[in-house]
């Protein structure tokens, strides 16, 4: 006799993207099926996998995507800075759309892919909890601060909890200097993803999602009940950017600020 999964259906929108695909083989054990969407080819349905395209600027097509699910993992939208337009339908419109379709689908539990661009104009000499206002670096920035205030008024009024989780850089291994410090492990990824979803109450909860590297702009007091604790470091790939005794330039705003290049990226408008 196997061993029941704890959910049944846990819906991954933004499963074409670079996370999603990092996810989708990985939540299984977690959900007797693992629906799976996106605007992208997703390819052939694998066993427990349910595959739906969805545009989450319709609608209409995102009520329909939420029957059934228990609970959503929304790593759905526009991942990087881009014209405001277009941020507007997949990551404004789009978490709207997501969170009235949550509410009337009845499901209760939303881990919403937030980022730390929400925070990026914080300085990099700044430590950074929860609690602190928002400073986003970008539109892209601006659409995560507008999905976790939707989600707190959704909690609010409706008690459909959410943890919004601040994402630093995931990816195989830091890409640069500044990413010795926001890098966040896919394994670790994973995990505080199972911390989110098995926690019995998150009310609504902003963490972040970062490894435990040596250097650290963010506090994560706030979530510490989640149960993450984070097993990788970027200290293993910090010989890839040795030490310098070079300074960078004082209206650098990439070295001053949190989001880095996020802050010469935008805005933009077309």
């Amino acid at each position: 006799m196997t061993q029941a999964t704890p959910f049944k259906r846990i819906l991954l929108t933004g499963a074409a993207g670079g996370l999603g695909k990092v996810l989708r083989e990985r939540i299984k054990p977690w959900a007797e099926v693992i629906r799976l969407s996106d605007l992208a080819d997703l390819g052939v349905a694998g066993e427990g996998e349910e595959i739906v395209q969805c545009d989450l600027a319709d609608k209409a097509a995102v009520l329909a995507l939420m029957e059934g699910v228990d609970a959503v993992l929304h790593f759905g939208g526009i991942s990087t800075e881009a014209p405001f337009e277009a941020i507007m339908h997949a990551n404004i419109l789009g978490v709207a759309n997501l969170y009235e379709a949550v509410h009337k689908a009845g499901v209760k539990r939303v881990v919403f892919a937030s980022s730390n661009h929400a925070v990026g104009y914080y300085r990099t000499t700044d430590m950074v909890d929860a609690s602190m206002p928002t400073r986003p670096d970008s539109m892209y920035g601006v659409s995560k601060c507008f999905g976790e205030s939707l989600s707190r008024y959704y909690y609010d009024r409706f008690g459909i909890e959410t943890v919004c989780l601040r994402i630093g850089s995931s990816f195989p291994e830091p890409l640069n200097r500044r990413m010795l410090t926001t890098y966040f492990s896919y394994d670790d990824l994973v995990e505080s993803l199972r911390c989110c979803l098995f926690a019995p109450r998150v009310g609504h909860t902003i963490a972040f999602g970062v490894s435990d590297n040596d250097s650290a702009w963010w506090d994560n007091k706030h979530a510490a009940f989640l149960g993450f604790r984070a097993r990788d470091s970027a200290r293993q790939f910090a010989g890839k950017f040795p030490d310098s005794a070079d300074f960078p330039a004082a209206d650098d705003i990439t070295a001053t600020y949190q989001g880095g290049k996020f802050l010469l990226d935008g805005p933009q408008y077309q």
